[in-house]
């Protein structure tokens, strides 16, 4: 989850260290700091707290050079300190080393290490690679080959950056298990987590598979795969723009995404209807006839993701007519779960690289599997290449790290997905749902506009601490998708429930400082909502409602309602997740957290 950087050029690299982490703060914003190689030696900086506080050191204390790594943290082991930051030495500051992941083994290695006569200066499992390498040079080995015998012996997950004082011509990097990106320039190469990280000086890019290992040059990058032998990997060039992760004229990332949804719905609609308005996803007839065999669905994510997948099913199986069950990654790797066969495998990741939902993909007894099918954001991402064949979200880069525009894309995918697959067994005519979704990017248009009525509604969660969400049906995923927002960037304790459960226990908690948000769409359980807002108005409970404009609910003192336009039933759930992302949005601010970077997360959970 930490964001990693590297250089090697003929110039400075400095700023390109300090723009790389800018644009990876959404992966970790706990410490910074840099190394650099400069005068026969590498210099190292680093600062506890943001990108900023780095920063600010370096236009106090300038260090430049033409090799250089950086990293951007989210602490796993050992506090958010600068000792703890990255990079860090080996013993007599020869090499520095920059890690994102979890070295699992990492204490038997530092226990023997100390017995070798090595010291620790920090509490993280990153500083027994250092320490590592250092042994390996040590008995002669040059950068890469120390480089590719200690990674022998970490087990887990690792994205590295190498350098060595003794070899400044060279930046070593090595992956496994962590996402990790070449850049390939012109006299100058890069490493990092994420291209976005490095779009400022390059749209070429390599990607490394399981356990290589790649050194880097001015003018050449060789490739090394997990056995040690000489590999060739193919350089892409990235399908957006810079200016795509620019906040633009908002103030916030967030503020951006959520207001971008209409366009970029709008825009994948259109990419994949015809002139009829028949949807088409882009799956090539080997992959369409494996949907057409399958015989039950299973869709394995983490977060939001889940939460998209709890309303897939409904969808599967009240449209494909499909058995669909769904499964949270981090509990379904560690199950004996039983696969039936014929089973299509979809794993749900913004990113690709969500580490439970990966390992669950690479566990699975695909013996049991018609495929193993992805839906994410990100064509170069490890599940896209793991799978047999993937639909892609085209959300665009997401730096919020509350998800937004990712959330909706996933469901637009996985409704499109359902049509397919109704499609491929006449279960049912879809012609309706087809013509109604010609229509969505419109009424999503028409919500943003509501953005002051909400914002307004948000000033009532001013002093609250605790928030209860209802939904029913496919909108009980959406209630849980809104309370984990509000939770996530306002630190308001929010859960959610269907609302036929509030008697069976959520109902104790319902008083006037427990605001209840409702969903409420105009489907065939509106009626059986409305006696459950009852029963909170019973208790003197203050209701949010957010319902069909022909809903016909009665506003009070304690009773607030905004009126959202008429939509297809099918299409609510996509519908009704604007106004929950605005409200969580709105409360933030009032609250006066970060909208963008909420304490204890980051964007992109690559380790366990």
């Amino acid at each position: 989850m930490c964001g990693i950087v590297g250089a090697i050029a003929q110039r400075n690299v400095s700023g390109i260290l300090i723009e790389g982490l800018n644009r990876l703060e959404y992966r970790g914003y706990d410490s910074a700091g840099l190394a650099l190689y400069a005068k026969e030696k590498v210099l190292r900086l680093r600062r506890a707290g943001k990108v900023a506080q780095l920063e600010k050191a370096i236009a106090e204390q300038p260090i430049s050079g033409n090799l250089g790594i950086a990293h951007t943290r989210w602490a796993t082991h050992g506090i958010p300190n600068e000792d703890n930051a990255h990079p860090h030495f080996s013993q007599d500051n020869d090499i520095a080393v920059v890690h994102n992941g979890i070295i699992t083994n990492f204490e038997p290695i530092k226990q023997s290490l100390i017995e070798t006569g090595y010291g620790f200066a920090s509490d993280t499992d990153t500083e027994v690679i250092a320490h590592l390498i250092h042994s390996f040079r040590k008995q002669g080995m040059g950068l890469r080959h120390a480089v590719q015998a200690a990674v022998v012996q970490c087990e887990g997950a690792y994205a590295l950056g190498v350098i060595d004082r003794n070899e400044p011509d060279k930046l070593i990097t090595a992956r496994k298990g962590s996402p990790l990106v070449v850049g390939v320039g012109l006299e100058e190469n890069y490493i990092a987590s994420d291209q976005l990280a490095l779009l400022q000086v390059t749209d070429r890019f390599m990607f490394l598979e399981e356990g290589d290992v790649a050194q880097l040059e001015l003018n050449r990058i060789q490739v090394w795969d997990a056995a040690g032998e000489p590999v060739e990997r193919d350089v892409v060039r990235y399908e957006h723009g810079d200016q795509s992760s620019d906040k633009g004229q908002y103030k916030h990332y967030m503020a951006k995404e959520i207001h971008e949804q209409p366009m970029v719905i709008g825009n994948i609609i259109s990419d994949r209807s015809d002139a009829q308005g028949a949807i088409h996803i882009p799956l090539n007839a080997d992959a369409l006839a494996k949907l057409q065999q399958a015989s039950q669905v299973l869709i394995i994510a983490c977060g939001t993701s889940y939460y998209a997948g709890l309303v897939a099913r409904y969808w599967i199986e009240s449209v494909a007519e499909i058995s669909c069950q769904v499964e949270i990654a981090s509990e379904f790797r560690y199950r004996k779960p039983v696969v039936a066969p014929g089973t299509l495998f979809v794993t749900l990741s913004q990113s690709g690289e969500t580490a439970d939902t990966l390992a669950a993909l690479r566990h699975v007894d695909k013996t049991k599997l018609v495929a193993a099918m992805t839906i994410c954001n990100v064509p170069s991402s490890s599940m896209v290449r793991e799978s047999d064949f993937a639909l892609l979200t085209q959300a665009g880069p997401e730096i919020g790290v509350a998800s937004t525009k990712a959330f909706t894309t996933q469901l637009l995918a996985l409704l499109q997905l359902t049509l397919t697959l109704a499609k491929t067994r006449a279960s049912q005519d879809t012609t309706s749902i087809m013509q109604a979704m010609q229509s969505l990017p419109g009424l999503l248009n028409q919500v943003v506009q509501y953005e002051d009525k909400i914002e307004q509604l948000a000033q009532r969660f001013a002093d609250k601490n605790h928030a209860l969400f209802l939904g029913r049906g496919a909108l009980y995923p959406i209630a849980m998708e809104g309370a984990l927002k509000l939770k996530e960037i306002s630190y308001i304790h929010a859960e959610a429930y269907p609302a036929g459960e509030l008697k069976h226990g959520p109902l104790a908690l319902v008083d006037a400082e427990m605001p209840v948000v409702v969903v409420a769409p105009n489907d065939d359980l509106l009626d059986k909502l409305k006696a459950n807002m009852q029963e909170v108005r019973a208790r003197g409970g203050e209701l949010f409602v957010f319902a069909d404009s022909k809903a016909t609910l009665a506003a009070d003192d304690a009773t607030h309602i905004i009126a959202l336009p008429e939509v297809h039933e099918l299409l609510a759930p996509i519908l009704y997740t604007i106004p929950l992302q605005l409200l969580s949005y709105h409360v933030a601010l009032i609250k006066g957290t970060d909208v963008d970077q909420p304490r204890n997360l980051a964007k992109s959970v690559t380790v366990e």
